[in-house]
């Protein structure tokens, strides 16, 4: 009798989880977006968010939470029930946190939902700025070392590491000013508070058609469709050509024990919204890559990103914590 009543209650109660699963969701969801308005990840959040939104019947609250290089935004995720409500619209700098000192926490510590794309970046400059090459920028920091400002997110941000990039193939001593994001740096450049800034094309296009600033180079071996009519950054720094193709990713992250059927009812949710006409298109028009993979495909692409460029910011003397320290095997 026993046997029966608890064979009766486990199955009762596996039901009611399948059911919970099946229901998934049930109210609105929040994606936490870990730059400021304006940036890359926040255009690409916004881009996918309506699809996403219809795929999974519920609306998705979008919180930009930005601080640390993207560290509060993740550990906010991270603090989170698991349950699937709160997911992260999160970018590749919490993949460089624990090798900056920043975090330890890192995506090994989540699920990649869909690695939605990539990006080129460019290194941009006020319209009216002095520099109208790459190469005189270059010029002009190497005869005066810490005298150019740039514009950055922090350490492990995507303007640090470009940085450390350059600055392994040639002499790269600036003064790095950190904001909020992408956003707030690009209009802090406008304003005068910087001379130049790294940056994702996606953050910066609308902004080079509208004529507010020149791209001085695309930080790619060749030119993209995009910006044309910009020369890749190996044209004035031949040497970074061993570094490329390199740039940011944009993704969908959950905890790692979230259910496994709230993962998936969320994987096919954003594989539909990532082949939505709206979200190609501005893809495309902001010169980003999709890629649209998850699961294990996605885990290998964010750990292969993250052994690059640990052990590049590790050579030229970023890197706060060696990599080998952190398990991460040189590639």
């Amino acid at each position: 009798m026993f046997r029966k009543i608890f064979t009766t209650t486990a199955l009762v109660a596996m039901m009611t989880g399948a059911s919970f699963a099946a229901d998934f969701p049930e109210r609105e969801l929040l994606g936490v977006v870990m730059w400021g308005a304006g940036g890359a990840t926040d255009t690409v959040a916004r881009a996918v968010n309506p699809a996403a939104e219809e795929a999974l019947g519920k609306p998705i609250v979008v919180l930009n939470k930005s601080g640390g290089a993207g560290a509060i935004s993740t550990a906010y995720v991270n603090a989170a029930p698991s349950d699937g409500y709160t997911f992260l619209y999160g970018a590749e700098n919490p993949q460089l946190h624990p090798v900056m000192g920043v975090s330890e926490l890192d995506y090994s510590s989540f699920y990649p939902v869909n690695i939605l794309g990539r990006g080129v970046a460019v290194i941009v400059v006020p319209a009216d700025s002095k520099y109208q090459t790459m190469t005189e920028l270059m010029e002009d920091i190497a005869a005066n070392p810490g005298q150019v400002k740039m514009g950055s997110t922090g350490p492990g941000g995507l303007p640090s590491t470009i940085g450390a990039l350059i600055k392994n193939s040639a002499d790269f001593e600036v003064t790095a000013i950190p904001f909020d994001g992408e956003g707030p740096g690009l209009t802090a450049m406008l304003g005068n508070e910087v001379d130049f800034m790294p940056s994702g094309i996606s953050a910066a296009a609308e902004q080079i058609k509208a004529g507010k600033m020149r791209a001085l180079a695309v930080v790619n071996g060749t030119s993209v469709e995009t910006l044309p009519d910009v020369p890749p950054i190996t044209e004035a720094l031949p040497s970074m050509e061993k570094f490329l193709p390199w740039g940011p990713f944009y993704g969908v992250f959950v905890k790692n024990d979230v259910p496994e059927d709230v993962k998936a009812t969320l994987v096919s949710a954003f594989d539909t919204a990532a082949r939505s006409e709206a979200f190609t298109t501005l893809m495309a028009n902001k010169g980003n890559i999709i890629m649209n993979i998850s699961g294990d495909e996605a885990s290998d692409f964010v750990k292969k990103w993250q052994q690059v460029t640990a052990w590049v910011l590790h050579d030229t003397g970023a890197a706060k914590v060696n990599p080998e320290e952190l398990g991460i095997p040189r590639p």
